[in-house]
């Protein structure tokens, strides 16, 4: 092995997912192997940047395509200037560094800085202008930052990106290096982000079988895991499970069964009968912590629905037909039966849903819903699951409204303000777009509810189900522990508005009229994926623009149903952001390039930060080691770590889009997109917009979707396990 220390002169490539890097260094002393004055090193490492001082170790190789290269085994950050240094101190990685603290400890201590106080931390100390206090602080800081930096060196050098090991690190702490080496799988189990197959390649490289216990065992709980995370499922039929592990782990079948047997033995796995989506019932496998949530939450709906306490006495005083006539004359708006039974539930069952597709006045009945508690002072909490459609439905009530997420208040310790031992305070609860609430935040919420506070399910049980595990809105309805109200008369008609009308036309399976003979819903028909591209640029930036005075950045939104493909969103979103983005100043960070006004959108929960996946912002820049998003007016500070959950938002997928409302909407329909083609994913897509739909691409593929009612079953006990329960309280 041999060490070559220098500068980076360029980032050639670099691979965000494992680390691989291919780059040019200045080495520091003339080589003779060198090429001129640069040298190829590749390898992997964390995030590097032109200019940094770096030490490499590893040996000469002859590349048949690339010459002559540095094959690296490890290469890492050296600080050797002043500014490397100063760099290193004020990045935020010692708690307690500033700008001027930092200048103090370059004055005194000069370069060799970090190499000294890494040390002797407490000659923090000796430092003129420093507080003993302060010094005492910093010296604790330093030593959990030099834990921390060796621990994410160990990891990245093994593979993982900057933000996956800072995830690690976060779990493990300093034992994150002992536990990659005995028990790698683990991590794929305990941190989301953490791929299988590089934690499967860590435990090949140090020794482990194919057909060890710990592989299998971890394989078989990784697939559920998948299976529920991928796919929305709460539990899987013990086969399914089986089948997806045998894949997953690359062995035979029956390694995977003895494995099943042995979580179930650790109670890594919990079995249960449960039904399978044809006919029947089969051994189903959970998860311990979807078990719990799911069996938490039947057992909350029942209670609540039989007990007889109730927050609200005064709703059994409203005189209904003076109610209903005094909204009627006040609000020039007369209520169908439909509507005023739904009225009527809320306030006197205390689980009711109200469901309906769009047009059929779920709005208006919400707001006649929010009159009638007004009209006994009762306190009302309303909430949606993304922070669009709060702000959609705060709009249109003219009722507070906050994410479900807000509502329940994150606390430091990672759990939630209002639980089952802090309960909300208020009378009735008002979730609107109940479709894309899973079961976990279902849980949460259920468990923070009042003893004798009322709960109104808002949605349209007919879009997509959750991103997240679970299918709420749809198992409840059916388990009969509500009282449901379906409206279904529409009140908006064609010569209104044709996406009104088109929805419900593809959603009962029904071709939409493709005429453009109205003024907001078209198709542009063309065949070849590159003249679909080509088009849809074309009606975003320039189209929709020129007929409807609307902005190609804010007003309008691209839904595709895949990533990949020639149209798929991946494609979309270079294409777009080219054109719209094209001067945007780069922003290399966290392995990711975006520019300045690039439209991003979070993809996970980020309780720290306030913001939720779904929440689409615009890049402000980088600023102290820190990625700035507005997030709706809101300047959100980003770490890498953090940054890892942004992805580019000019495209977004049809899930994504749940619970938003955009201007225009703008989505390509190609027979390439076969898979994914489905009715409730077109239907959710048209029913996104507000003035404008536009459709890109080919007739056909239209036809296929409104044809394939097929929808991937998703196995979720919720609505089972009610109706179970209640059917044996019957007897």
């Amino acid at each position: 092995m041999e060490t070559i220390e220098g500068v980076v002169e360029d980032i050639i490539f670099r691979n965000p997912d494992n680390g691989w890097t291919v780059m040019t260094i200045r080495p520091a002393r003339p080589h003779p192997k060198a090429d001129g004055e640069e040298i190829t090193v590749v390898g992997k490492t964390m995030e590097l940047h032109p200019g940094e001082n770096v030490t490499a170790v590893g040996e000469w190789a002859v590349h048949k395509e690339y010459g002559q290269q540095f094959k690296a085994e490890s290469i890492r950050a050296v600080l050797n200037s002043a500014d490397d240094v100063k760099k290193y101190l004020t990045s935020g990685i010692v708690k307690g560094i500033g700008a001027e603290t930092a200048n103090r400890i370059l004055r005194h201590f000069g370069s060799k800085a970090v190499e000294i106080l890494d040390d002797n931390p407490q000659r923090f100390a000796d430092i003129p202008g420093i507080k003993p206090t302060v010094a005492a602080s910093l010296a604790e800081s330093w030593l959990e930052a030099r834990s921390e930096r060796r621990v994410i060196t160990f990891l990245q050098n093994a593979g993982f990106t900057l933000p996956v090991a800072q995830r690690i690190y976060e779990t493990y702490g300093d034992d994150a290096i002992d536990q990659v080496k005995q028990d790698p799988y683990q991590l794929a189990l305990d941190i989301q982000g953490v791929n299988f197959r590089k934690v499967d390649e860590l435990a090949y490289n140090i020794g482990m079988q194919a057909d060890s216990p710990e592989r299998l065992i971890a394989g078989v709980v990784f697939a559920l895991s998948q299976l529920c995370n991928n796919d929305g499922h709460v539990y899987a039929p013990r086969g399914l499970v089986v089948d997806k592990a045998a894949e997953v782990l690359g062995v035979e079948r029956d390694l995977c069964e003895e494995a099943v047997t042995k979580a179930l033995k650790r109670k890594q796995l919990i079995k249960k009968p449960r039904p399978l989506n044809t006919s029947g019932t089969a051994e189903a496998l959970y998860l311990p912590e979807m078990y719990e949530k799911e069996t938490q939450c039947a057992e909350t709906l029942i209670e609540m629905a039989l007990s007889r306490e109730t927050r609200m006495p005064k709703a059994e005083t409203i005189k209904w037909n003076s109610f209903f006539n005094k909204l009627s004359k006040n609000n020039n708006v007369k209520l169908t039966e439909q509507q005023q039974n739904a009225v009527h539930a809320a306030l006197n069952f205390k689980v009711s849903v109200l469901t309906g597709g769009p047009g059929t006045g779920k709005t208006t009945t919400l707001r006649a819903v929010i009159e009638a508690l007004r009209s006994i002072k009762a306190k009302v909490i309303l909430a949606s699951p993304t922070g669009r459609a709060a702000k959609r439905v705060q709009e249109a009530t003219g009722e507070e409204a906050r994410t479900i997420h807000r509502l329940l208040g994150y606390s430091i310790d990672g759990g939630f303000m209002y639980d089952g031992d802090n309960p909300l305070e208020c009378d009735m609860v008002i979730i609107d777009e109940t479709s894309m609430v899973d079961l976990d935040l279902f849980s949460r919420l259920l468990a923070a509810i009042p003893h004798g506070a009322h709960l109104l399910l808002v949605g349209d049980v007919d879009q997509l189900p959750s991103v997240g595990a679970g299918n709420v809105l749809h198992d409840v309805i059916e388990s009969g522990v509500a009282q449901v109200t379906r409206l279904d008369a529409i009140f908006r008609q064609a010569d209104d508005s044709r996406i009104v009308v088109n929805a419900h036309r593809v959603n009962h399976g029904e071709m939409p009229d493709l005429t453009n003979d109205n003024n907001d819903f078209f198709v542009f028909t063309a065949n070849e994926p590159y003249e679909i591209l080509e088009l849809m640029v074309d009606v975003v930036t320039n189209r929709i623009w020129r007929k409807f005075g609307l902005d190609p950045l804010r007003d309008v939104q691209v839904l595709a149903p895949m990533y990949k493909g020639e149209v798929g969103i991946d494609a979309l979103n270079a294409q777009l952001q080219a054109v719209l983005n094209p001067d945007g100043e780069q922003v290399q960070f966290a392995g990711k390039t975006f520019r300045v006004g690039d439209k991003v959108i979070q993809t996970r929960n980020n309780y720290l930060l306030d913001v939720y996946n779904g929440d689409i912002g615009r890049v402000i820049g980088a600023q102290g080691g820190t990625l700035l998003i507005d997030m709706d007016g809101t300047q959100v500070e980003y770490s890498p770590k953090d940054a890892a959950d942004l992805l580019l938002a000019y495209a977004i997928s049809i899930h994504r889009s749940q619970g938003g409302e955009y201007p225009a909407v703008v989505m390509p329909v190609a027979t390439q997109h076969y898979r994914m083609l489905q009715r409730k994913l077109l239907y959710t897509a048209i029913t996104r917009a507000k003035q404008v739909v536009v459709l890109v691409g080919q007739r056909r593929a239209v036809q296929v979707a409104v044809e394939n009612d097929h929808v991937l079953p998703r196995y979720s006990g919720l609505g089972w396990l009610i109706a179970d329960k209640l059917a044996k309280l019957d007897k």
